[in-house]
């Protein structure tokens, strides 16, 4: 199945929060021929002027800037004790779910009740990867076997999407089904209708908020349809990774509705399975993941994990919740986070605007929030532009890692991670960007016109 982000160039009031700016030409000779050449050539002789600068700048992978780090240092010393007011011993051996003063904490961030929430480490992708390891081991609640068993298990994938998600289905054999994401959300009559008619999905992956890499937010019909939607699969999971649940890059982020509520309102209380971390809002390596579904699943994953491990590090939780307070002090923290990437993303933006805006070679996402800008190229260029920004030196996240098994069927879209850098290395780094589209797009319609 052919599938890829489709641009739109207006935006409705409560669909897609990442707007999506496109290139046109409104003259059709405006890069045709000689003066398609002549641009070629110039975008050339810059691109080799900046490469004879022996850059070495590292854009793969969406990571907080080491500034961004710093403003959580207040961890290292905001408790003097493991101890909490009411008695709970953070540091002994217990507490499963978490202690109690981070599950409220986090409930609120996930926006679900207290008792639907389980704190875990550092990681939510190690919370999601073993739920699909337990349900192929053991099989979920209503699962008639574990996955194992099963001949054939597949999960919807809205594409262009999150990578590791498609590593996790890619280490176990699960079949990835792609399905295009659209302005507010995946093509949701694509998904029922594969839903509706193919037992094997057993699950589907979506970032709701801020999806990486579109910058795309749900809309209000989008959840409830998702909540809502025949399934054949009796033991179907929408695994719900909320990965940028607060990581808002201005004053007015776009509204998510509840899909815990809306599954529950839908009388299917069991299929959303949340998930989120303060990865990208304290520590990188040091923050904690929570989780959060209905009553049935969490009783099945607590019995799992008492396998695994006698308790969390409850000292860690206590250390967050002493941070941050209340969800204010969240709110207030990640304002700061916005202050230090918001200019990144703009750089990007300026980036393609000066280099691309009239070439028609591209279009880019302006999320609202997150952690990415999703850029598309002419069909059959993405490599060729990640292939031409490695040799000047700028390392981007590879062409195709945002589709399963890394192989987008259009070889157009590429994940912009803007985070880590510097501000003046990402200016400097949009530029050989915008170069090499240029180049590689330009060379396409060059030879498509010799032919």
């Amino acid at each position: 199945m052919i599938v890829r982000f489709k641009p739109v160039l207006e935006i409705g009031a409560g669909t897609m929060q990442a707007q999506i700016k496109t290139t046109e030409n409104t003259e059709t000779d405006t890069l045709s021929g000689r003066s398609l050449s002549e641009r070629v050539a110039g975008a050339r002789k810059r691109y080799e002027e900046l490469k004879a600068l022996a850059l070495s700048l590292d854009m793969s992978r969406g990571k907080p800037a080491p500034e961004q780090l710093d403003l959580s240092d207040g961890l290292l010393n905001c408790i003097s004790s493991g101890v909490t007011d009411n008695g709970l011993d953070c540091r002994n051996y217990g507490g499963l779910e978490g202690i109690p003063s981070a599950r409220a904490l986090f409930a609120e961030f996930l926006d679900v009740p207290q008792e639907a929430v389980l704190i875990g480490g550092n990681s939510s992708l190690w919370l999601m990867h073993n739920t699909i390891a337990h349900a192929l081991s053991h099989g979920f609640v209503e699962s008639p076997s574990p996955w194992s068993r099963m001949e054939t298990v597949k999960s919807l994938c809205p594409v262009p999407g999150y990578d590791r998600h498609f590593k996790i289905c890619e280490h176990y054999g699960i079949e990835m089904v792609p399905v295009a994401m659209d302005d507010d959300g995946p093509d949701m009559d694509e998904v029922e209708r594969l839903l509706a008619e193919d037992e094997t999905i057993r699950s589907m992956w979506i970032v709701p908020r801020y999806g990486n890499p579109t910058g795309v937010t749900l809309s209000d019909s989008v959840v409830e349809r998702l909540a809502r939607m025949e399934v054949k699969a009796a033991d179907f999971k929408i695994i719900y990774d909320d990965a940028y649940a607060v990581h808002h890059l201005d004053d007015s982020p776009p509204k998510l509705k509840s899909i815990f509520q809306s599954c529950i309102d839908a009388g299917n209380p069991e299929r959303a399975v949340l998930f989120g971390s303060t990865s990208k809002v304290t520590y990188a390596g040091a923050g904690i993941s929570m989780m959060a579904g209905g009553p049935k699943f969490l009783d099945w994953m607590k019995a799992h994990m008492q396998i695994q491990h006698i308790g969390p590090d409850k000292v860690n939780m206590l250390r967050h919740v002493e941070f941050f307070k209340d969800m204010v002090g969240v709110t207030d923290h990640m304002k700061k986070h916005a202050a230090l990437i918001r200019p990144k993303f703009e750089a990007v933006y300026q980036a393609f605007e000066s280099e691309l805006s009239d070439t028609g070679f591209a279009s880019w996402t302006e999320p609202k929030g997150g952690y990415f800008i999703s850029l598309d190229t002419l069909e059959g260029c993405a490599k060729r532009v990640v292939a031409l920004a490695k040799e000047a030196g700028v390392t981007l996240t590879g062409a195709g890692a945002t589709f399963p098994h890394g192989k987008d069927p259009l070889d157009r879209n590429i994940r912009i991670a803007p985070t880590f850098p510097s501000l003046e290395d990402v200016q400097q780094a949009m530029q050989v960007v915008a170069l090499c589209v240029t180049i590689a797009c330009g060379e396409k319609l060059l030879s498509e016109e010799s032919q």
